[in-house]
């Protein structure tokens, strides 16, 4: 077999090259940056042509959908494999899905059944699948998962760095860049009071996202004061839907993240407040994000982690790992919570259609339904070892014989 790799900073291109390595394929990688524009996109786009004629693969890979890789495969007639694996995805409503070597794979069944609804037949529904992880290293696993707890010391090789009893790994969305709702802090206060009432009623509901359907026209009038959406623009994603997935969706997250980790800190601080000495022998929460900034009393903000051994090892290292899944995500299984349950971590996550769909609540992970059962859940498995443990064990073997990379693969190829 012979593949086109589309090389950029995506999460996976590591674990599918190596797969492809050990599939024996012949495969050539071609850099392409999706944001690049002028000269260096014009040389990415003939680099790919040449090597679409001379290596006359038998299909181009790439996570992420990329509109000019599809124009230039469709050119010469040779099929597209793109998986996306984060949503919202922008150019997936690009006009060139109708490209007929495009071979679209989205995690999310909600993206898959608005585009389904339309009559497109180039996108497809497929869950993500991962690699799965060696608990003590946090490398990838060649046999079955040692016999050890979520969360214990053995896991973690007594090495304090990655011992946690809570651990959240992801952004809190306080950067600047990812502030987009404070560009409406100026329009009527009226339109501006109901988004707030929108983001205020969207975090009290899980599976199902219905912000978009509440945007009005005179709302989205104002909204277009604040944040103008290019009227020129061939992408067929609706002003509402950019405003309700990357704007609101994302707002909703960061207060519901920020919420939960105040929470989890004054728990930690009780907890500490309550040992004999007021020590340093309570709850220890861990937060990995890329604001080294920030900081909420009770939780030791650890600045960012990469996709690497290290962040496995964290994931393993810790009692409870928990997913607040980002709202614009509409029923998919988060490529964090996989990555979770690959490492042999135990997975608390808040409620998701698919999650609950291909794994079974309370034996391969937990979820939970409002902040006050999130709470109960987390005293709960911090005190019940054994039953914890049992289920990050169940966890990593559904996701080893049901959610692998290569049987994704395999899945994906079976559509050429």
């Amino acid at each position: 077999m012979k593949v086109i790799l589309i090389d950029w900073n995506a999460y996976g291109n590591k674990n599918i090259e190596d797969l492809f390595a050990a599939r024996g394929y012949d495969v050539r990688k071609v850099s392409f940056d999706g944001h690049a524009k002028g000269t260096e996109k014009d040389k990415a786009l003939k680099d790919l042509r040449g090597s679409l004629d001379s290596f006359s693969p038998d299909y181009v890979f790439s996570y992420h959908y990329f509109p000019d890789v599809s124009n230039a495969c469709e050119e010469a007639r040779v099929p597209y494999i793109s998986w996306i694996y984060d949503s919202p995805a922008f150019d997936l409503y690009s006009p060139t899905i109708l490209n007929s070597v495009n071979r679209i794979f989205v995690f999310d069944r909600g993206v898959y059944e608005e585009f389904d609804a339309g009559g497109i037949t180039t996108v497809h529904h497929l869950p993500l699948g991962v690699v799965c992880r060696d608990p003590a290293t946090g490398r990838p696993a060649a046999g079955a998962m040692p016999p050890v707890l979520s969360g214990s010391t053995d896991v973690a090789m007594a090495d304090s760095e990655y011992i946690a009893d809570i651990s959240f790994i992801g952004s809190m969305y306080t950067e600047p860049k990812h502030r987009l709702y404070d560009k409406f802090k100026d329009i009527d206060p009226y339109a501006h009071g109901y988004l707030d009432g929108l983001i205020e009623a969207q975090k009290h509901i899980y599976g199902m996202n219905f912000l978009e359907h509440f945007i009005t026209p005179e709302i989205e009038a104002e909204m277009q004061k604040g944040y103008p959406t290019d009227p020129n623009s061939t992408n067929a994603m609706t002003p509402a839907k950019i405003y309700s997935q990357f704007v609101l969706s994302r707002q909703v997250t960061a207060i519901e993240r920020r919420e939960i980790l105040t929470m989890l800190g004054k728990k930690a601080e009780n907890d500490r407040l309550a040992t004999t000495s007021g020590n340093d022998r309570g709850t220890r929460i861990n937060l990995y994000t890329h604001d080294t900034s920030l900081r909420i009393p009770g939780i030791k903000n650890m600045g960012p982690v990469d996709y690497s051994d290290k962040m496995y090892r964290i994931f393993s290292g810790s009692k409870i790992n928990l997913n607040i899944t980002l709202r614009s995500i509409l029923t998919g299984i988060p490529l964090r919570a996989l990555d979770i349950m690959s490492a042999g971590g135990f997975l608390l996550s808040n409620y998701q259609a698919e999650l609950c769909e291909y794994f079974v609540p309370g034996e391969d992970f937990d979820y939970y339904e409002d902040y006050d059962d999130l709470m109960n859940k987390i005293d709960y498995y911090l005190s019940h070892d054994k039953e914890r443990g049992d289920i990050a064990r169940a966890g990593w073997e559904k996701v080893r014989t049901e959610h692998s990379l290569e049987r994704r693969l395999d899945e994906m190829e079976a559509m050429l």
